[in-house]
């Protein structure tokens, strides 16, 4: 599904055309940023993909999943960062498939992980895409986490996750918002 923009199909292009915040300036809403914060507004759209040298700890129910300090990292205007992590540095016999998909109009048609050890179940909590669009090609071989339900950290900070429960971003302290998925942000 790695095609080229101008062979999108006519509603990608169009939920792509529609985002009026693109980075280029920030909304009279946007927060101001305090010492050592970088404002979610500055982001560029389409996003960024930047590499993480920082380590990414999840750990479910005492269990570490997944440990790196090779994830990437997704900017993208007014959603704090999304981090996606390298297979190799999941713990992978805790991922089960799940049923079911979305599509990102940037990063192309997505598929769902949940966590299963024993009898526990944390079901469609992460999520890959194993065929991103064209500008996507680095999250191919990684796995993203909801951090709802899970402890997460970036650089020992803990996280919280996005507001609403559709986007997958990390709120850490170096972050200024307000971010995608609070009430009354569907026209951001």
């Amino acid at each position: 599904m790695s095609c080229p923009p101008s062979e999108l199909p006519e509603w990608t292009r169009a939920a792509r055309a529609k985002w009026r915040w693109r980075g280029q300036e920030r909304p009279a809403f946007a927060a101001p940023t305090g010492p050592g914060q970088t404002s979610v507004w500055d982001f560029p759209r389409p996003p960024r993909l930047a590499p993480e040298s920082r380590e990414v700890v999840v750990h479910w129910m005492g269990r570490e999943v997944a440990r790196t300090r090779r994830a990437v990292k997704v900017l993208e205007t007014g959603h704090p960062p999304t981090y996606y992590l390298p297979w190799s540095d999941v713990a992978r016999h805790l991922m089960q498939l799940a049923p079911g998909g979305s599509f990102c109009e940037w990063k192309g048609p997505a598929q769902y992980w949940s966590l299963v050890h024993d009898r526990h179940r944390l079901p469609a909590v992460a999520w890959s895409y194993p065929q991103p669009f064209v500008g996507a090609e680095a999250l191919s071989d990684g796995v993203a986490f909801y951090a709802h339900s899970l402890d997460c950290s970036v650089g020992g900070a803990p996280v919280q996750p996005q507001p609403g429960g559709f986007y997958g971003g990390w709120i850490t302290p170096d972050l200024a918002g307000p971010y995608k998925g609070q009430p009354g942000s569907d026209g951001w």
